[in-house]
């Protein structure tokens, strides 16, 4: 982002009296941008929780040094691997020594300064290749000084990775699902997660049918966007306002194993409009209320049809962009 279109987008932010948070993040390396000190300084200045989330190599110590200088509120190193080699598997051109070694710097930045902040925290995405490294994250975490772990699955976005998802399953709405007596349904009560228990556990439900767990009794059936209800926005590199980070760019993508291709959704642009506008524009107002009503089709539990290969329109009607596969939605892929 040019920073004179992010000075633009500062100023405008003051005037909006419910700004809460700016986070610096998307399909990219923040710490890439030349200016991402003063963007974090222009965001504490107006009083936001500031939040960045990096692969953490280019995190020197001068940089961490401004950072923490600049009022940084939360740093999340993303990390797939707890091991190096698993790392550099996981990351072409990763390396989870230099990781550690600037994740260090920065808390010897904020101890020289006497600081609270910045917290850090891990995010880490699973997927059949590195699932048997989680028992060694807490581990990991403590050795980072990480007061918080994000686990998320992986969406793949190239056909070798499609295999290596870890929610066949659980993507699905597995409690509306009939029970019959090839499938009977099963009633979990709370157990602790020790391998004792779950090993056997895993061995019932391989082939259950419908499951009954405690939390979701009670729980909405009706899947939630964070971004919508809670009310953020995403701004591109060029000023273009989207809804969520998931439609700031198009790409193609493999949903349970299917190629889909998702195109982009832009409602406005804050180099050339107020931020406040585009927010109350009707469109975005409908758009948020479909969101909030999700009355989009189900793809992810029917397993899909020919609607489902782009999010331009569903069995159900919906016009573009139709959000019913969106894995965010429903609680598959984890945003911090």
């Amino acid at each position: 982002m040019d920073i004179g279109l992010y000075r633009h987008l500062a100023e405008a932010l003051g005037r909006v009296p419910t700004l809460r948070s700016m986070a610096f993040w998307g399909i990219g390396e923040p710490l890439l941008h030349p200016h991402i000190a003063e963007m974090v300084q222009s965001g504490h200045r107006l009083g936001a929780k500031t939040e960045v989330i990096t692969n953490g190599l280019l995190l020197t110590r001068n940089l961490a040094d401004d950072l923490v200088e600049a009022g940084l509120d939360t740093l999340v190193v993303s990390i797939d691997g707890t091991s190096a080699q698993t790392q550099a598997e996981m990351r072409s051109g990763a390396d989870l020594r230099l990781v550690e070694q600037n994740i260090n710097g920065l808390h010897q930045s904020r101890y020289a300064r006497r600081l609270a902040g910045p917290e850090v925290g891990i995010e880490f995405v699973v997927s059949r290749r590195n699932v048997a490294e989680l028992p060694n994250l807490r581990r990991l975490a403590f050795s980072l000084g990480a007061t918080f772990i994000v686990l998320s699955n992986i969406l793949p976005y190239s056909e070798e990775f499609k295999d290596d998802i870890l929610y066949w399953l659980a993507a699905s709405n597995l409690y509306t699902k009939p029970h019959t007596r090839w499938f009977p349904e099963i009633q979990l009560p709370r157990m602790d997660a020790r391998p004792e228990s779950l090993i056997p556990l895993m061995g019932l439900l391989r082939h259950s049918g419908a499951l009954d767990l405690p939390e979701a009794r009670s729980a909405p059936s009706t899947p939630y966007c964070r971004f919508v209800n809670e009310g953020a926005l995403a701004v591109r590199w060029d000023g273009d306002v989207s809804p969520c980070i998931a439609l700031m760019h198009s790409y193609n993508c493999f949903v349970l194993g299917r190629q889909k291709s998702i195109r982009r959704y832009a409602l406005g642009n804050v180099g050339r409009e107020d931020i406040r506008g585009i927010w109350q524009r009707e469109e975005y107002r409908q758009f948020r209320a479909r969101v909030r009503g999700f009355e989009f089709s189900p793809c992810v539990d029917c397993g899909g049809c020919f609607m489902s290969e782009s999010n331009e329109e569903d069995c159900f009607g919906n016009t573009f962009p139709a959000c019913g596969d969106c894995l965010w939605a429903h609680g598959i892929i984890v945003c911090p």
